[in-house]
């Protein structure tokens, strides 16, 4: 049979019809291929052999250029990663936005599960207590609120618009006319759909951000959307095995940005970031027109202001992918170009060390500082003589989050923990019962409360404000029963609300009340118990229980010694944690060791003094050396998505990392400001060089009078000009800036201030420094020319902009607009621009002049007994400056070396650093470093060490 079937086979295939039916279906084929090839931009589809297949334009962005000091140490770089990303391939309908929302998050907990980070950029996150907080304010706010309703312009914003709160615009945006997040059916109706409807709000957040920004890409056809930028093999593994069910989902391969030493050089280099509104991504366009709002673009530091040179030239290819996604063909290749590289300024080595000096400084005059007390009153002594109790050490490592509270109560804590967590819950329980007694029968006058109930009172009215309950707006600043709450304090806290509610102070549409048939006794009921309810959740309330429990020694030192220890936030050898857990050790000596191995930080306990800065320049070509600020943060954590617990975690902290101390944080200068006096005065021809005024320690041609810094002790007697910055003597300087105002008409403080702003402006200091990172406007003192001349008034300068102005001291009069940039390249080398400092201006004044005003600051450095072991010749300025009476002053110290030849100089500032003492004895270390007059395992010691303890301001 089989031999049969075979002859008619072939038969059939060489019969003369068989073969013009596969001729003409070949053909056919063909035709149909030629008809269907539509050669369309951006994706349509057409057929090959009668399979669906896209075709798509693919843009390849040009690798970001590096950046490097100025010996060549790569400081920021690009590292290959697998990204996860998101395209919006669903077909439209009631489902559509359910199934997209759904993948987005089933990919999220993929991406969680194997510990990866998903990008995070939206404006809006999750505060300590779980709410919902803006990341931006002020112009950024209203930028992105305009992008959530769709305007083009913040001035198109409604009122309603621009008053939204996070928890509006999250409703907006997970609403039923937008992205409709939150679970529904057939038989959910527009008005019945509840957005977040099944998820946390954490996972809520997560997947808004993704919508948000597949939204945002919208406009671009078949441009996918990051969810993670950095994933690892195992979380490619398991969305690879989970392909088909993840629609749209892919894992890409690109770049990420990387930078080394972070912490160090976090503040000049910043991070970078998805362009995160229209604004913005205008204001690119207008330098290149290839920006999307897809793109990586510098959004802080040397990378945003340096975004020209770093971003790369986009290259693009042509593919064509079938039905299920995969590459069938790639054509029209066209490269992308890398962006060029920069060198900065900076060298690499100092900044770092500069960085470590600072925070060993700043521990050491924490430990020298901390006392074994409970408490101190800060009140009763000068700024120089307050002490750190070590209670408010304890309490510093619960309110800055070193000890994370909410693992007290976690199913893994160690047995401590637990203890101190079930003595909390007592506590609680005890204080809300306390509260609604006082809040409902006992009713005591605030003044009357002890110290610790008057802080849960103050904090429960605050929380009202905060809320909108109690609407600030409404309410009359002069009503009598008002200042009896806020000045006079002879009311309770009952006796207040009450009264605001007759008054109608209460925006009762903040609370779930119907008013209408409500009376003010039922509102008052209604306000207690929900804001009792919401502090029960509240974390700032929460730290203040845990405050009063350290203060009335319910939990005890020697407990939160030991949560550091079970909670891993110190490593210590077998035998020193022993000693702690037994009690061998006390926990006074405990945290006091802690704090000289900087186990513990200045940054962490955010207690005064936890931050500082420096900045060193070269005095020859105005070059930025070191621009140094303490504390830093990990803008690895930032760039490529920022990570949103980290980001809470910066935004809660008290020592405030974000801020760039040496650039953004102002304060006034003290007795740094001297010179410049010195300069007016000898310019204007009110002194000579030989001019000689006599200090009595009172000047009294004011009111009130203005004393010296020696008053009380002595007086300094008859000075010239360069004595006068030698002891840095006050009235010498009042009687200064008193004859620089003075005409035949008398004294006029305005003709004081506008003569000394001449000479503040040729140093620089009525302007921005030039450096290329942001950087806060100076502020000359508008205020007071007699106390102007000595540094006070309402002067107010960075770190920065002293450094350019000591540099035009050092080097005899150019003042330079400082730089970072030392050249541009490309990829392979080639140089592109070799930049340098501009000079600003000139001062041209007489040769002895300048030797006046050097010869003063000679004398400072050589009048201390911590120089005399100098190596080399140094002169400067030291500076203390006064902003509360409660707290330590700022430390000022200003410098340039050598004294013969000036190289370099540095300003270096200690805010809430006591004494200009500690700023001069830091500056010192600097020095030894710089000029290698030391080692750097003698000067960077790894501990703090005990300083002499200042207790009198001299400058």
């Amino acid at each position: 049979m089989f031999e049969e079937f075979k002859e008619k086979f072939i038969e059939l295939i060489t019969s003369r019809s068989f073969v013009l039916m596969i001729v003409l279906s070949i053909a056919f084929a063909s035709l149909v291929y030629r008809v269907f090839d539509l050669q369309i931009v951006h994706g349509e589809e057409y057929m090959d052999s009668f399979e669906t297949r896209i075709k798509k334009e693919i843009t390849i962005d040009g690798t970001r250029g590096n950046i490097y000091d100025r010996n060549g140490n790569l400081l920021a770089y690009n590292e290959l990663a697998h990204a996860v990303k998101i395209e919006d391939v669903y077909e439209s309908g009631r489902y559509k936005n359910l199934n997209l929302n759904t993948t987005i998050y089933e990919t999220i907990k993929i991406i969680e599960g194997n510990k990866d980070k998903v990008v995070s950029d939206f404006k809006i996150a999750l505060d300590k207590n779980g709410e919902y907080y803006y990341t931006v304010e002020g112009t950024s706010l209203s930028r992105f609120l305009a992008d959530v309703y769709g305007h083009s312009s913040i001035n198109d914003l409604t009122v309603k618009e621009k008053t939204s709160t996070p928890e509006d615009v999250i409703n907006y945006l997970c609403g039923w006319e937008r992205f409709r997040i939150g679970f529904y059916n057939d038989n959910t109706k527009k008005d019945g759909f509840i957005p977040g409807n099944g998820y946390s709000r954490s996972d809520l957040l997560k997947i808004l951000n993704v919508r948000y920004d597949m939204n945002n890409n919208s406009y671009q056809k078949y441009i996918s959307t990051t969810i993670a930028s950095d994933v690892s093999e195992e979380t490619v593994a398991v969305i690879m095995e989970n392909y088909n069910e993840l629609q749209g989902v892919s894992i890409e391969e690109g770049t990420i940005r990387k930078y080394v030493d972070p912490v160090y050089m976090s503040n000049i280099l910043g991070y970078t970031g998805k362009v995160s509104s229209t604004e913005e991504l205008n204001n690119l366009l207008e330098t290149n027109m290839s920006y999307t709002i897809n793109d990586t673009v510098g959004k802080l530091g040397v990378e945003k202001s340096m975004e020209n040179y770093l971003q790369g030239k986009k290259g693009s290819e042509t593919i064509f992918v079938n039905s299920v996604g995969k590459t069938t063909e790639v054509a029209n290749y066209i490269e992308p170009i890398a962006g060029n590289d920069i060198y900065l300024t900076i060298d690499k080595d100092l900044q770092v060390a500069v960085y470590k000096m600072l925070e060993e400084h700043l521990a050491s005059i924490l430990y020298t500082k901390i006392i074994n007390a409970k408490e101190f009153d800060a009140s009763a002594v000068s700024a120089s003589k307050i002490m750190i109790p070590i209670y408010d050490v304890y309490i510093a490592l619960i309110n800055n989050n070193v000890i994370d509270i909410d693992h007290l109560s976690d199913e893994e804590a160690k047995d401590n923990e637990k203890a101190v967590y079930a003595k909390y819950i007592s506590k609680r329980e005890a204080v809300f019962e306390k509260l609604r007694n006082e809040l409902y029968e006992k009713r005591t006058v605030y003044t009357d409360l002890n110290k610790e109930y008057k802080v849960y009172e103050s904090y429960i009215i605050d929380k009202l404000y905060q809320e909108g309950i109690l609407n600030k707006d409404a309410i009359d600043p002069e009503d009598k029963t008002y200042i009896a709450w806020t000045t006079d304090e002879t009311i309770s806290a009952y006796e207040f609300i009450n009264y605001c509610i007759s008054m109608n102070w209460i925006d009762v549409s903040k609370l779930d009340i119907d008013t209408q048939y409500s009376d003010s006794e039922k509102i008052y009921n209604y306000m207690v118990n929900y804001i009792l309810d919401e502090l029960y959740k509240d974390k700032g309330f929460i730290k203040k229980i845990f405050t009063y429990m350290i203060k009335n020694d319910e939990i005890s030192g020697s407990a939160i010694c030991k949560i550091l220890i079970e909670q891993d936030i110190v490593e210590l050898d077998e035998s020193e944690e022993n000693k702690m857990l037994s009690g061998v050790t006390t926990a006074y000596a405990f945290m006091m060791a802690r704090i000289k191995n900087l186990d513990i930080t200045p940054a962490m306990l955010a207690l005064d003094p936890c931050s500082a800065s420096c900045v060193i320049t070269d005095v020859r070509t105005g070059d930025v050396l070191a621009l140094v600020s303490y504390p830093g943060f990990d803008n690895n954590m930032l760039a490529n998505g920022v990570d949103p617990e980290y980001y809470a975690a910066l935004q809660e902290d008290y020592s405030t990392p974000m801020i760039n101390y040496a650039t953004r944080h102002k304060t006034a200068p003290g007795s740094t400001f001297k010179p410049v006096s010195a300069t007016a005065g000898l310019m204007e021809g009110v002194i000579s060089t030989a001019t000689r005024f006599t200090c009595t320690g009172l000047f009294d041609k004011v009111a009130p009078p203005a004393a010296c810094w020696i008053y009380g002790q002595g007086a300094h007697g008859s000075l010239n000009v360069s004595e006068a910055i030698r002891h840095s003597c006050n009235m010498f300087f009042y009687e200064l800036g008193y004859q620089l105002g003075s005409s035949p008409n008398g004294y006029s403080s305005d003709y004081a201030l506008s003569r000394l702003q001449v000479y503040a402006d040729a140093y620089g200091l009525t302007d921005l420094s030039g450096v290329e990172i942001e950087e806060s406007m100076p502020s000359f003192s508008k205020t007071d020319g007699v106390r102007s001349a000595i540094g006070q008034g309402s002067h107010s300068y960075t770190t920065v902009g002293l450094a350019r102005y000591v540099t035009a001291v050092a080097n005899s009069g150019t003042c330079y607009n400082l730089t970072l940039l030392d050249k541009v390249t490309d990829r392979s080398g080639n140089l592109l621009k070799d930049n340098s400092a501009t000079v600003r201006n000139e001062i041209n004044m007489d040769p002895s002049y300048w030797r006046a005003i050097h010869q003063g600051m000679r004398e400072v450095v050589e009048s201390r007994s911590d120089y005399a072991d100098m190596k080399i010749k140094v002169a400067g300025k030291t500076g203390t400056a006064e902003e509360s009476r409660n707290r330590a002053n700022h430390a000022l110290f200003i410098c340039y070396a050598p004294y013969d030849d000036p190289q370099i100089a540095i300003a270096t500032r200690i805010a809430y650093g006591y004494s200009s003492t500690y700023a001069a004895q830091t500056t010192k270390d600097i020095l030894n470093y710089y000029f290698k007059i030391e080692d750097e395992e003698e000067l960077i010691t790894g501990q703090a060490q005990v300083l002499d303890n200042v207790t009198t301001v001299t400058d």
